[in-house]
């Protein structure tokens, strides 16, 4: 059972990011990801961030259905599926606070490469390549809303296409970060994810995502894509000083472990003498 106040933060939080992704097809996620970690332990947020975001990019991509690019969303799906067997079998466990600096750099970095040289989703061998870096990003960090945008953001797809596309590739991208941590929530080594609280998430998702359509329908390709670089430059730099603050931490925290070890090997050798 979970409480009144616990429910209407959570209501609040997926609510108005669903609202946010269903405009812009991202932002959105990375924004209830933080919220998630703050409100709860890292698997139980991870899951229930993944059941909200799958809900919500199912609903839109089938609100706008006919304009999903489905070879750009295959492309993804092969690069998606590498990646997650590569996890599975190395189980890679690099830093996150290293995982969050590159997501918020790359999209700063893609954005102001040369149009010759920036990543096109639409370009051969792009889609795969998107697909295996972001998710495994998504596997390290939770999201990869960022770097999937510099993809999307220079191609020449409309906003519906663009939103369309992005929100049916998500979908395998949050299923997979399901897939993965849920069976710590089932071997009972991280506490569980209330059932409560997985309607209530799934339902508001839905209902955010569907509010969004009439602006969506309302803005211009032009503002879409104005929006859209002003929105990923400024997850990007959330993203960098997040990471940059959790790597201080962790070296403050390792250099206040090690200094007592150091302070008893010096002071050792002077109570022998």
């Amino acid at each position: 059972m979970i409480s009144l106040p616990f429910a209407s933060a959570l209501a609040a939080a997926i609510l108005s990011t669903s609202f946010i992704s269903g405009i812009f097809g991202m932002a959105g996620g990375m924004i209830l990801m933080g919220i998630l970690l703050f409100m709860m332990p890292l698997a139980a947020a991870m899951v229930l961030h993944g059941l909200t975001q799958m809900a919500s990019n199912a609903w839109r991509a089938w609100l706008w259905r006919s304009h999903i690019m489905w070879p750009i969303a295959a492309q993804y799906a092969a690069g998606a599926l590498v990646a997650a067997a590569v996890f599975a079998l190395v189980q890679l466990t690099p830093s996150k606070a290293v995982a969050l600096i590159i997501l918020g750099l790359t999209p700063c970095v893609g954005m102001l490469l040369p149009r010759r040289f920036a990543p096109d989703i639409k370009r051969r061998g792009q889609g795969f390549g998107c697909g295996l870096i972001c998710t495994m990003l998504q596997l390290l960090a939770g999201v990869s809303g960022p770097l999937l945008d510099v993809f999307f953001v220079r191609s020449n797809l409309d906003r519906r296409q663009m939103v369309a596309t992005k929100a049916s590739i998500q979908v395998l991208g949050h299923f997979l970060k399901v897939a993965y941590f849920g069976p710590l929530l089932l071997m009972g080594t991280a506490d569980g994810v209330a059932p409560a609280a997985v309607v209530l998430a799934i339902a508001l998702a839905i209902c955010g995502t569907q509010l969004s359509r009439g602006v969506l329908d309302a803005i211009s390709d032009a503002q879409f894509r104005t929006w859209s670089r002003g929105v990923i430059a400024a997850v990007a730099a959330v993203y960098l000083i997040q990471g940059v603050f959790l790597l201080v931490s962790e070296r403050g925290t390792a250099a206040a472990i090690a200094a007592p070890s150091v302070a008893v090997s010096v002071a050792g050798p002077e109570r022998v003498r």
